[in-house]
């Protein structure tokens, strides 16, 4: 193999870098398929640097050679240097300085989403509930996206030669609200900020500031002080605040995904990946999320032959990086 991947069961590194947690796995490219040899998860807060999250990762493993190649998925923009401009992260990021500290010939940097959409291959039919849209598609561009600390969206694109994944910035672009409470709320988030970003509703973070908006409308006090806190006084019902600010979540969340869906064009389905998303799983399947879908007035014909599947897995932005490592390195 090209560029330094010796044979084909060569072992490599894979990160997962989030803004709350961040999962690390030790790959072995077999064929015909990866495999996760070893697979840790790591709170951000808890640590000064991700380089020193992967210096406690590779102690933990086995004796043996060390690996001494590894990819990074992450939310942001590259600059010309290597490093990372995000928002959602504690600390600076910088591959090339991470993969000097650790001693590595190679360490490369990929969009978190970038990566999911590469792991799309490896999902079966056992880690997705199909939300709404036929069982099969036709081939054509594929959306994955997922709301966790951020709000993060990429395209996966077909191609006879080889499919492309085009990263995108989506949760930066503006929210639109669909219905008066939801004008209501967005007048609410406006108040001291020019812009209100799809994910400053849809993410964690989001979902704390959307409760708040709700709370200000209602004129009633702000009880909850943490997303986890939100969702589980939802989910179990004695939070009317709670179960409604849930409720505009996905509904508004259905909103922007049928949105992204005739933007980009999507024909093959969508994939709501990675975040929270999973731990309300049958909330989001009795909320009003695809009615919010398909509420595209002439496209809701168009949209109802698009798939929407939530994905249950927690290793595929790993899974994901990995693919996509191994892809660069076999297109050298």
């Amino acid at each position: 193999m090209p560029g330094g991947l010796e044979a084909p069961d060569s072992t490599f590194i894979a990160a997962d870098v989030g803004g709350t947690h961040v999962r690390v796995g030790l790959l072995r490219a077999a064929q015909p398929s990866l495999q996760v040899e070893h697979y840790r998860k790591y709170a951000c807060a808890e640590f000064a640097g991700l380089a020193d999250i992967l210096e406690d990762f590779l102690r933990q493993l086995p004796a043996g050679p060390a690996p001494r190649h590894g990819v990074i998925a992450s939310a942001g923009y590259a600059l010309d240097d290597g490093s990372v401009i995000t928002a959602n992260l504690p600390w600076p990021l910088s591959p090339a300085r991470i993969r000097e500290r650790l001693g590595f010939d190679d360490f490369r940097l990929v969009n978190d989403f970038q990566a999911v959409a590469h792991a799309a291959a490896h999902i079966d039919a056992s880690q997705v509930v199909q939300l709404t849209g036929p069982a099969r598609a036709p081939a054509g561009p594929i959306l994955i996206l997922g709301p966790g600390t951020g709000l993060g969206a990429a395209l996966w694109v077909p191609d006879a030669a080889r499919p492309m994944v085009l990263p995108t910035e989506a949760g930066q672009a503006a929210l639109a609200a669909g219905t008066p409470l939801e004008m209501q709320l967005l007048a609410q988030m406006m108040r001291g900020r020019p812009h209100v970003s799809l994910e400053h509703a849809l993410s964690g973070p989001g979902l704390l500031n959307l409760y708040q908006a709700l709370c200000a409308v209602r004129g009633a006090p702000c009880r909850l002080d943490a997303p986890g806190a939100i969702t589980a006084a939802a989910l179990a019902g004695d939070d009317p605040l709670a179960r409604e600010c849930l409720e505009v979540f996905c509904g508004l969340l259905g909103s922007a995904v049928g949105d992204m869906a005739l933007l980009y064009g999507v024909q093959g389905g969508v994939y709501l990946a990675g975040g929270f998303l999973p731990q309300i799983r049958q909330f989001l399947i009795s909320s009003s999320f695809v009615q919010r879908f398909l509420n595209k007035g002439p496209m809701r014909e168009a949209l109802q032959r698009i798939p929407v599947k939530l994905v249950e897995h927690g290793q595929l932005g790993v899974i994901g990086a990995a693919s996509w490592y191994l892809d660069q390195r076999q297109g050298q």
